[in-house]
């Protein structure tokens, strides 16, 4: 089973240095999502390894951490410490956090 983290784990995890990877759909992502996330449509995940680092956490999150569930579990099934944000970028915006808009 893949390894979940709340919100404020993964706030912690994503100011100490762990990847964050947004696994929605380009049109989610552009309407808002997590500064400084990198954006991997779960569809593309499997063939976009080579670019993420292994020295790091990567933290996979989506709408509201079904999708991440899934990408969590195909990153530690490849040997990345990988785990998903339950609630995904709703929750995150629910606790106040802030969301940067379009593609950058």
């Amino acid at each position: 089973m893949v390894r979940e983290v709340d919100i404020e784990a993964f706030g912690a995890a994503r100011d100490t240095g762990a990847v964050v990877l947004d696994v929605r759909e380009a049109f989610e992502f552009a309407e808002g999502h997590v500064p400084g996330a990198r954006w991997v449509p779960l569809g593309m995940l499997a063939g976009s390894l080579v670019g993420l680092p292994r020295d790091r956490a990567v933290m996979v999150i989506c709408a509201s951490g079904n999708r991440s569930k899934v990408g969590a579990e195909l990153l530690a099934g490849v040997g990345f410490d990988a785990a998903s944000v339950r609630g995904g970028v709703a929750a995150w915006s629910l606790s106040g956090r802030e969301l940067a808009a379009g593609t950058g």
